[in-house]
């Protein structure tokens, strides 16, 4: 099984397809709400008329084996609301970061990020063997700093002057991860967030 296949995966919050530019149009609207692309500056949320370019970006590392894409979809209007990936991809290592995530306004605080990731997470330990999930995000993107502790991933480090930014500062990143060890729990943990979202 290759780990940059993009099988669909389903949930009652949120359905991950293989990223396409069949996309593009909502997922432009998506980061157009409310400025999203201007107002996250720490995340990796394309400018609406790059969208197309993006997806062709992650589609031709997705060819070179280096990145699994995918869009997040709203099960309820079947449009696409986020995006996000297996990047850094280390299949001789049975490793992958999940990365590159980016959500609408409107589907932040849903339930449907946490459903993505509990997919995610199920495939990288449970179809692909994984020994270890990471992820990285700025410093300064507390938001994402809190989702991703509370998936039950712990720090492993602070990457100083890491990165140059577009706009030319630097980004400290973070690195988390969950352990094939870890998973389990993680896991049981991760399944009762999401069930309480989708309990009547």
């Amino acid at each position: 099984m290759s780990f940059a296949e993009t099988p669909v995966m389903e949930h009652a919050l949120a359905r991950l397809e293989p990223l396409s530019l069949t996309h593009a149009p909502a997922l432009a609207d998506a980061a157009a709400a409310g400025g999203l692309w201007r107002r996250a500056w720490y995340t990796s949320v394309p400018a609406p008329d790059a969208v197309a370019a993006e997806i062709d970006r992650r589609l031709a590392l997705q060819a070179e084996g280096r990145m699994a894409p995918w869009a997040i979809v709203s099960p309820a209007t079947g449009g696409a609301v986020g995006m996000t990936t297996f990047m850094n991809i280390d299949a001789a290592n049975r490793r992958v970061e999940i990365g590159s995530t980016w959500l609408a306004d409107a589907a932040q605080g849903t339930g449907v990020n946490a459903a993505a990731k509990l997919m995610l997470l199920r495939r990288a330990f449970e179809d692909l063997d994984c020994i270890a999930v990471e992820f990285r995000t700025h410093w300064h993107n507390r938001q994402s700093r809190a989702a991703i502790e509370r998936l039950g991933a712990k720090q492993d480090g602070v990457l100083r002057s890491h990165q140059v930014m577009p706009d030319g500062s630097l980004r400290d990143t973070v690195v988390y991860s969950i352990t094939a060890a870890e998973w389990p729990a993680a896991r049981n943990a991760l399944a009762a967030r999401v069930a309480g979202r989708t309990a009547p």
